[in-house]
């Protein structure tokens, strides 16, 4: 308890600084010298221009800054290893990138973004090492880091870096991220409302224990024998799945385009594929353990009559990077585990619910989950439903996610949006959510999965321009599909 009393009062303390008027300007090399708590400055450094480059990192692709910038590498405590990058022509705001899985690496998806003036951070989240979760064993601090603390202790230092190099607090900040980085921008709109003025959560991972456990339902129907992991559903089954799935359902929005507008509108008839006989799997036919392992994929997981986590919307089954790395593991791009769901499921268990490296998913039985999951969900989860701190703040906030999504459910996503709503029917004036029609996890599938979310977060918050809809786009063979997409429950 000592420990997270200090990491609160260095908090308290950073943020009465940033406060304070700063009434000299300092040169980049200086920054290395600013003495701020519980803070040391690493590196700063002026950079003509940069080509930045982080291979195996996809949250982090190579990215070239044309413009002279200073970039400042940072630590916060003991492990919150943070970058900034300040562009010599400034346009006054702060954009912070998000995360994706445990992290473990300073990650940036706007780098880019110091060409157009905005100066823009990342962390690493409090800990190197993204690949599990064995970081987080024994160690609380590195779990608070991750779960609450890393993304406010670097917005506010970062913001009191531009101070000093500035000579003025940044006029408007943003964060957006998805995947972990989605579930990050959602601590900040809910435990620090003021740190941002806008936010966009993307395909957010919000309430960890609960997801994890469906992960884990769907692991133990695929791999229901810990000593052998190969995959019981095979890429011939996604094949077949996805083909039935189309044939049912595609045209149920009056276009044959490989894609469902709306997955809920999908009755599938699992009669209509073909069932193996007794005792013989085959390439064109499905066990009925295999379809039994497919209809718990897209059932909610239910644990003494409560629902814990919503099941997959129908659709993108057979996709690259879609079950095939997430649900089924039958691609060899999969590190730590047959599986992503596998991995994150077993990990989370292991060192963020049980702290127990030994611990053995074949053996849960999900009795007891809300008292064995309420230490973890404390400081990982942001499910509060309540936003009228942000909207007081006036923060505007933008969810969105990919309908065909195999890492998290989009209805997880509906339900807490819903939730917002039926707390404050006025929640539309500053929070809205998008869903993308046939986009995976933060990207791809057939789907158009490329929206500009800094214009509309910017606009919105600066202009007061409210995205009614929003053009997201995608090039295939050198042409751009573009569709409309309106905010739910808008169609």
């Amino acid at each position: 308890m000592r420990n997270v009393s200090i990491c609160f009062a260095l908090i308290f303390f950073i943020s009465t600084a940033s406060a304070q008027s700063v009434k000299f300007c300092k040169p980049c090399g200086e920054l290395k010298n600013l003495q701020l708590p519980d803070v040391t400055i690493l590196v700063a450094e002026v950079k003509a221009s940069d080509t930045i480059k982080t291979p195996g990192e996809p949250w982090n692709p190579t990215v070239i800054i044309n413009k002279p910038f200073c970039r400042v590498l940072g630590r916060i405590s003991k492990e919150i290893n943070f970058e900034l990058l300040l562009p010599d022509a400034g346009n006054g705001r702060f954009l912070m990138s998000g995360g994706g899985g445990f992290v473990g690496s300073i990650q940036n998806s706007f780098r880019d973004k110091v060409n157009d003036g905005f100066a823009t951070a990342g962390t690493d989240a409090g800990h190197e090492g993204g690949d599990d979760a064995k970081w987080a064993y024994n160690n609380m601090e590195r779990q608070l880091n991750f779960g609450r603390l890393a993304i406010h202790r670097t917005a506010e230092v970062s913001k009191l870096i531009m101070q000093n190099y500035y000579c003025a607090a940044p006029v408007k900040s943003y964060f957006i991220g998805c995947s972990r980085g989605g579930g990050q921008a959602m601590v900040e709109a809910q435990y620090y409302p003021e740190d941002f003025d806008g936010i966009v959560a993307g395909a957010p991972a919000f309430n960890w224990p609960a997801l994890a456990a469906k992960f884990l339902q769907d692991s133990k129907n695929n791999y229901p024998n810990p000593n052998d992991l190969k995959p019981l559903i095979t890429n011939d089954n996604l094949k077949l799945l996805q083909n039935e799935v189309l044939k049912q359902c595609d045209r149920l929005d009056g276009s044959a385009d490989s894609i469902i507008s709306d997955p809920r509108k999908c009755k599938f008839d699992f009669l209509k594929l073909p069932v193996c006989p007794d005792g013989q799997a085959g390439s064109g036919c499905f066990t009925k353990q295999q379809l039994a392992a497919i209809k718990a994929v897209y059932n909610p997981l239910v644990v003494e009559g409560k629902e814990i986590y919503p099941g997959f919307p129908f659709g993108g089954e057979a996709e690259m990077g879609s079950w095939d790395i997430w649900i089924t593991g039958t691609s060899s791009d999969i590190p730590n585990g047959p599986s992503l769901h596998y991995m994150f499921s077993t990990n989370v268990f292991k060192y963020l619910v049980f702290n127990d490296h030994n611990w053995d998913y074949s053996k849960y039985d999900f009795k007891n989950f809300d008292a064995q999951t309420l230490y973890a969900s404390s400081y990982l989860d942001a499910t509060r439903t309540d936003y009228s701190e942000f909207k007081k703040h006036n923060g505007k906030i933008i969810f969105y996610h990919g309908w065909n999504d195999p890492a998290l459910s989009a209805y997880a996503t509906i339900e807490h949006y819903e939730g917002i709503l039926k707390g404050d029917k006025d929640a539309p004036s500053y929070a809205r959510l998008f869903l993308l029609p046939g986009v995976l996890h933060c990207g791809g599938g057939p789907g158009c999965d490329n929206v500009d979310w800094v214009t509309q977060i910017v606009d919105w918050v600066e202009k007061s321009k409210a995205p009614d809809q929003v053009v997201a786009s995608k090039t295939v063979q050198g042409k751009i599909n573009t569709k409309n997409i309106f905010p739910y429950p808008k169609k």
